[in-house]
């Protein structure tokens, strides 16, 4: 088993924001949000804590009790945190789950996992069926870190189940999750790719490059290229980025830019090469795939000039 690394990391800027989803977020698990409002349906709960609303309480990571969980439960967290150095032979870019679900997903602002554990399993349309937090994550290892799964009885996924059941506690399943959120934006404005090109040169590069190579997993990831989310990440999405630039940038004033300035970034990010999906074919099997998912297709014709914007943008 790998080193574990027992301090929280504290606030992270949200400059690590901006990966996905998972996807999951391609959003680990940073789409789950998302993909329930493409077609997920959660799976039956009772009632009365389908409506309940909790406080934001979860137990911290630094007086995790003494047992035989303790282990597992710290190294899921070094996972989470630190996943392309954690768990560094499955992971193929430089990203981390931290890098959307800031704080090893205890930010309450920034796409928190905490009681993530009430929403499994669900009902996912990407992959046309129910899906458990298991696969859930290696969905996330395989489209938001562009790497591979972990097997079933792997350390490193027993170990980050049990950080998720630990940051979970007091969450009974079908709560209502009110920090939750949502990054998902409705009605995203046909961008204007240029202007999105300007903004980004302004607000975006000292954080993340000017050629998107970011400067860190926790403090600026990788937007594009080699070492960012793969076209299969739930961030591909125009509705799912333009939302979640809008509620959480710029770093310290999430929430302050126009639906218009999120769309023009997004669709300038998600115009740039990345690495590519092998699998979209075996996506929505049951159908109802969105059109706004910018694959390397809808990439080309950002750059050709011939993308039909109206129709991109008339599922989200």
């Amino acid at each position: 088993m790998k080193a574990i690394v027992t301090g929280v990391a504290g606030t992270i800027l949200l400059a690590g924001a901006l990966f996905v989803g998972a996807v999951i977020s391609d959003n680990i698990l940073g789409d789950a949000k998302g993909e329930m409002q493409e077609t997920a349906v959660q799976t039956q709960t009772p009632a009365n804590t389908a409506t309940q609303t909790l406080a934001y309480a979860p137990p911290s990571i630094e007086e995790v009790p003494d047992g035989p969980m303790k282990e597992s439960i710290l190294y899921g967290y070094e996972l989470v945190n630190n996943t392309h150095v954690a768990a560094d032979e499955y992971v193929g870019n430089q990203l981390s789950c931290t890098s959307c679900h800031a704080g090893a997903g205890y930010d309450e602002q920034a796409s928190s996992l905490v009681g993530v554990m009430a929403n499994y399993p669900q009902y996912i349309g990407r992959s046309g069926g129910v899906v458990t937090i298991e696969e859930r994550i290696n969905g996330c290892m395989v489209r938001s870190m562009n790497g591979k799964k972990f097997e079933m009885n792997s350390d490193e996924l027993e170990a980050m189940v049990a950080y998720f059941a630990y940051i979970s506690e007091g969450v009974p399943i079908g709560a209502k999750r009110e920090w939750a959120g949502t990054s998902n934006m409705e009605n995203v404005p046909v961008p204007d790719v240029a202007n999105g090109q300007e903004l980004y040169g302004q607000s975006c590069i000292a954080c993340h490059g000017a050629d998107g190579s970011g400067t860190g997993a926790n403090t600026g990831p990788a937007l594009w290229g080699e070492n960012s989310f793969n076209d299969g990440a739930g961030m591909i999405r125009m509705s799912k980025m333009a939302g979640y630039i809008q509620n959480n940038m710029p770093i310290g004033a999430g929430g302050t830019l126009t639906d218009q300035d999120a769309s023009d970034l997004a669709a300038y990010i998600l115009s740039q090469d990345r690495p590519e999906w092998a699998n979209h074919d075996k996506d929505w099997p049951k159908g109802g795939r969105p059109n706004d998912v910018m694959d390397k297709e809808k990439r080309e014709q950002v750059k050709n000039g011939t993308i039909d914007w109206e129709q991109v943008l008339s599922t989200n």
